[in-house]
């Protein structure tokens, strides 16, 4: 079976690749791809797979529009840290749908699944009520809840709730709030805060995202900017520009 496999973040797509290869030595990745431009562009210059990995949110869009511009058949296995989009996966060849970190048993049985669909003995289920008693059950995350950072050259996850601040600057950074920093792959700041909860998380300029219960002190400046210092141990300070600085003072003002 040839696989193409479309998710956005580097590290987690090494690790799926590996993953299929312990669990399906004859599955043959044919490709990984970084967005849904980059998607768009592959579909239209290749036949499609004999089965699509396929992360949800991308950087550049959630991945269902590749099903409104293309006419796709083959079985797809979802990939996703959130479970809201799980009915409308299995409305669009959604042969199963893991949550990351996805596991190597769960991997394993998706893709028997897409072997049976594949020889047109698909078990895809039908029932959407019974599939969304069972991914609404509970509240469903609605903000990503981890992301996975280097670490020694190994990649490891941290939770969204122990991150202090988001850095853009030669490299990109996070900080925790026991003071570790540590590298992510990611190319702007946006892609970050889409991601995040705009209660928690402030876009405090183009370089920097503060958790709100970073905050230690706020210090005005000239022209109406404000100074934040961050809670020990970071040794930090994030300036708050004009424009920004009324939507900070509601932002932190609750």
């Amino acid at each position: 079976m040839k696989a193409l496999i479309i998710e956005d973040e580097k590290l987690i797509a090494e690790e799926l690749q590996y993953s299929i290869k312990l669990v399906a030595d004859d599955v043959e990745i044919i490709d990984v791809l970084p967005s849904l431009k980059s998607a768009k562009k592959w579909f239209m210059q290749n036949k499609e797979p004999d089965i699509l990995f396929l992360d949800i949110k991308l950087s550049d869009g959630l991945s269902f529009e590749l099903f409104e511009q293309f006419s796709l058949q083959c079985p797809v296995i979802f990939t996703t840290a959130y479970e809201e989009y799980a009915i409308r996966a299995f409305k669009v060849n959604g042969i199963d749908y893991l949550l990351k970190p996805v596991q190597e048993e769960d991997l394993k049985k998706a893709i028997e699944k897409a072997r049976r669909a594949s020889e047109g003995n698909a078990d895809i289920p039908r029932d959407m009520q019974q599939l969304l008693r069972q991914f609404t059950q509970g509240d469903a995350p609605m903000f990503k809840e981890k992301f996975i950072v280097n670490f020694n050259n190994k990649w490891m996850p941290v939770d969204t709730k122990d991150i202090a601040v988001f850095e853009k600057n030669n490299l990109n950074y996070i900080y925790t709030f026991n003071g570790d920093k540590y590298i992510y792959d990611f190319s702007a700041l946006e892609e970050i805060e889409e991601l995040l909860d705009s209660k928690i998380f402030f876009r405090a300029n183009r370089q920097t995202i503060i958790n709100i219960n970073a905050v230690h002190s706020v210090k005005p400046h000239g022209n109406q900017k404000l100074a934040v210092q961050l809670k020990p141990p970071l040794k930090m300070e994030v300036d708050i520009s004009r424009e920004k600085a009324p939507m900070f003072r509601k932002w932190i003002d609750r």
